[in-house]
């Protein structure tokens, strides 16, 4: 078994690829049971992110794992491999460290990556497919997570994805508060951005929801309103800026949708900000007049901000991570013996029983205790000095010497020369 982890994320694809290996959140139990019944892993995980998807597994074949994502998204390898990473080991472990501190994120020491690494864990255990190798990799990963946010600065001024999204609008828009404002999605990031929009206080605030109670229920909090994603067409012109991130696959505002919107609006410009991976937004959109249409990756030169600052922060956080790394691949050296520790415990149960089974025989035809115990002690000790013994009467040269040596330190031996 060899731990493994592969993918791609920003900095090694374009989203136009990234999106093609998303996971949606309903589809991982599905997923991860499919890993493990290909047999290219008996443990899993799957980090899916508009940034990055990763695979973390103990695979006895890393090639076939690398087969089975392709094969499960419907894609050739070849058109793939010039994206994808793969992580054996210590440098998988120095991966998971440094995504967890958000040292590879694309905002630097951004904190968001760990709440979606602790569900891709989460996900994993209720499908069954978390065992101790990878239960000892992401305790170890969060831990250092949080010696890192202790102990350095790696996140102080850093400006989120979703302050970005403010800072883009206020770069078309005079002021967000004379905007109408409408969020196509109900999850973790349309809240976030959401949270800094409504700080702007826009003139109104409508979430755009699959279901409408859970919609209702996010717009509630900024004293907005909620419609449903099929009201999209006949709304979608009111509104200055649209952000959306939902989980569908397929893009739900097309350009004909947008088109009509535009018509509508007498050509005032839309600012739209697409944060889904998949795309939910047509790419063509983008080639409308008087549309701005911004994905996940055009916002990268905005986070930059105060990025020079966190780099001097995060040389002090590689310094922690370099010292964990080494400390993880200890726990994996000693976890290789552990097969080898169970085969020797069990050879010794194995001369302890039959040397049992040889003197209660001899108690049951009345023999004397005293002996039978004598027979026992002399047996165990012939038994089990038998290996060691045989290893010192055989052999010659460096390889007689390194034996020698060996079982003198094992049984902590000072034979006089």
């Amino acid at each position: 078994m060899h731990l493994l982890a592969f993918g791609l994320n920003h900095h090694t694809a374009p989203l136009s690829i990234r999106e093609k290996l998303a996971f949606p959140a309903e589809t991982l139990p599905r997923a991860l049971e499919s890993l493990l019944a290909s047999q290219a892993a008996r443990e899993a995980a799957i980090v899916s992110t508009c940034n990055r998807t990763e695979i973390y597994c103990s695979s006895p074949d890393p090639h076939a794992a690398l087969d089975w994502l392709c094969q499960f998204h419907g894609l050739n390898r070849t058109e793939l491999e010039p994206y994808l990473y793969r992580l054996e080991a210590s440098q998988a472990a120095r991966h998971a460290f440094r995504v967890a501190s958000g040292l590879d994120s694309m905002v630097l020491g951004e904190t968001q990556i760990l709440g979606q690494l602790k569900d891709a864990v989460r996900s994993a255990e209720h499908a069954g497919t978390l065992g101790t190798l990878l239960n000892g990799l992401f305790q170890r990963t969060f831990a250092v997570a949080k010696e890192v946010r202790s102990n350095t600065a790696v996140g102080s001024s850093s400006v989120s994805m979703s302050a970005a999204a403010v800072k883009l609008a206020e770069q078309i828009f005079p002021s967000i508060a004379e905007l109408n404002v409408l969020f196509v999605g109900a999850g973790e990031m349309i809240e976030l951005v959401a949270t800094h929009f409504a700080a702007r206080n826009p003139s109104c605030i409508t979430v755009a929801n699959r279901t409408l109670e859970r919609g209702q229920r996010l717009a509630e909090q900024f004293g907005g309103n909620a419609v449903t994603l099929a009201e999209l067409p006949e709304t979608l012109a009111r509104y200055d800026v649209v952000v959306t991130s939902t989980a569908s696959q397929l893009p739900i505002i097309g350009k004909g949708m947008v088109e009509r919107a535009i018509k509508a609006r007498r050509h005032r410009p839309m600012f739209m900000l697409d944060l889904a991976v998949p795309r939910d937004v047509e790419l063509e959109v983008g080639k409308l007049d008087d549309v701005f249409l911004y994905s996940v990756d055009d916002i990268a030169g905005i986070v930059e901000v105060g990025k020079e600052a966190r780099q001097s922060a995060a040389e002090e956080a590689e310094t922690i991570i370099q010292t964990r790394v080494a400390e993880f691949t200890d726990w994996l050296k000693k976890r290789e013996t552990v097969p080898l520790i169970r085969a020797l415990r069990d050879e010794a149960d194995r001369a302890r029983r039959h040397a049992l089974e040889g003197a209660l025989k001899q108690l049951a035809r009345g023999d004397a205790p005293e002996k039978v115990l004598e027979a026992l002690s002399v047996q165990l000790t012939n038994k089990l000095m038998h290996p060691p013994t045989q290893a010192l009467s055989s052999g010659s040269g460096a390889e007689h010497d390194a034996q020698v040596q060996t079982i003198a330190r094992l049984y902590r031996l000072h034979p006089e020369s």
